[in-house]
């Protein structure tokens, strides 16, 4: 489990938009480990974790990208029944509220990893590192 950078972009919420982020991100060998897109009338707002946050606020800040950056929880886990249930458990009983939660993926490993907002990253990652 760590403390990562996420990346919040605000979207036009047309096609293509997340294609050209997404192609640019590549183009600069910038990997997604995990993407979540929420829509509004007329905007998204995408989030996203790269193995690289500093150069992908750069690349996107030169497109006119709107990018927020947030500390969040990855927590790499297995993929089954009652692992966000328990984490969930863990953190209510101490008082700490998840805002919000994804699913990504974790390059070269056979588990997946939880992305969590919370409303307190360090003391959720003590709470869920067992200190």
């Amino acid at each position: 489990m760590k403390i990562v950078k996420q990346l919040s972009l605000f979207l036009e919420n047309k096609p293509g938009t997340l294609a050209a982020v997404c192609r640019a991100l590549a183009d600069e060998n910038i990997n997604i480990q995990a993407i979540s897109v929420s829509d509004a009338v007329d905007h998204a707002v995408v989030r996203l974790v790269v193995n690289d946050p500093r150069r992908a606020v750069h690349l996107l800040g030169e497109r006119g990208v709107l990018v927020v950056e947030r500390n969040v929880l990855m927590i790499e886990c297995r993929n089954q029944p009652g692992m966000l249930a328990t984490t969930a458990r863990k953190l209510a009983t101490n008082k700490i509220n998840i805002e919000y939660a994804y699913a990504a993926s974790l390059p070269n490993a056979p588990t997946g990893a939880m992305i969590l907002r919370v409303d307190n990253v360090k003391k959720a990652r003590r709470i869920l590192k067992g200190n």
